[in-house]
């Protein structure tokens, strides 16, 4: 592992650590350079400020966790791990989202959930004759549903069990890929 990299883990598991107990907008780089035995200046080597190390992070962590769930077959397990890395990091997950950093929470879960959706609308559309452009329609919407769905579970204290969410969410959705793509497939196709 590089040095870089080891440095962005160090300041990554500090800004973790501070905000365990302190609101994200109250962490100064001085705290988190002081907390991992680092200077400003390394800190500012490797980001222009707190926000963008939020963002590694989660691009990071939990992003490389999931790459391997884009497959129909696989989505639920991926849409599981997202509930799951949430609950391994409810501090910094729910703090991220009580702060102006919370952008970087709704980009995460975006980018997880759009990435996630595509692979499945590109496999389930194969053979069809669906546009580029509402593929992205059908992905966008399923993300945004999706992502509301996170936010409002984090917001309501993660009482109802991520299985439990899951298991509804694959009742409320098995077939409906399918059918949107042969909608948007049958409204392109030409009239006889």
């Amino acid at each position: 592992m590089s040095n870089a990299i080891i440095t962005k883990n160090a300041l990554a598991h500090s800004l973790k650590g501070l905000m365990e107990h302190t609101p994200l907008n109250k962490i100064t780089v001085k705290h988190l350079v002081d907390d991992c035995g680092l200077n400003r200046q390394t800190f500012y080597y490797h980001f222009q400020d707190i926000f963008e190390l939020l963002g590694w992070i989660y691009t990071t962590e939990a992003l490389e966790s999931i790459a391997q769930y884009r497959s129909f077959n696989t989505w639920t397990d991926c849409f599981y791990r997202i509930f799951c890395y949430i609950e391994s990091n409810k501090a910094f997950c729910c703090n991220t989202l009580d702060s102006l950093g919370r952008n970087h929470l709704d980009a995460y879960l975006y980018s997880v959930t759009h990435d996630m959706i595509m692979g499945v609308i590109r496999e389930l559309s194969e053979g069809l004759e669906v546009s580029s452009t509402d593929k992205e329609f059908i992905a966008n919407f399923y993300t945004l549903a999706f992502t509301g769905l996170v936010i409002q579970w984090i917001r309501n204290g993660m009482k109802e069990p991520p299985k439990q969410i899951i298991e509804k969410l694959s009742e409320l959705l098995e077939g409906n890929f399918v059918k949107a793509l042969h909608t948007y497939g049958n409204k392109s196709a030409p009239s006889l």
